[in-house]
């Protein structure tokens, strides 16, 4: 071997303190008391964005059902005209109809007269 590279023992010894050092330095971020503060800070967050989804999803939801009853409503309005307007065509054939009736009576009353009178 060569003696720019550290051994085996000396590689282990390394990774050892590395893996201390990384413990140390996560432990001393956990016991700090601004990452409390950070993290609650951090969580207040997260709750005020979940309050506001919600309303928003709530408005949402509303704005959709005053949609639907709109198009309820319409709904029933068309059915309506479609309904006053089938009524008043069939007024107007009724109208036609005995329009029609009344002329032939009317013919037929004059070839009764026509044939009494000869």
């Amino acid at each position: 071997m060569s003696f720019k590279q550290p051994g085996l023992l000396e590689r282990q010894q390394a990774a050892a303190k590395a893996k201390k050092a990384a413990l140390e330095k996560f432990q001393a971020k956990t016991a700090d008391p601004a990452l409390a503060e950070r993290l609650t800070a951090r969580a207040a967050r997260a709750a005020e964005r979940q309050a506001i989804k919600q309303t928003r999803e709530a408005e949402k939801a509303e704005q959709k059902a005053r949609e639907a009853e709109r198009a309820r409503q319409a709904e029933r309005e068309a059915a309506l005209a479609a309904e006053r307007a089938a009524a008043e065509q069939t007024e107007r054939e009724r109208g036609q109809e005995a329009g029609r009736k009344a002329a032939r009576d009317a013919r037929y009353a004059a070839r009764k007269a026509r044939s009494k009178r000869r």
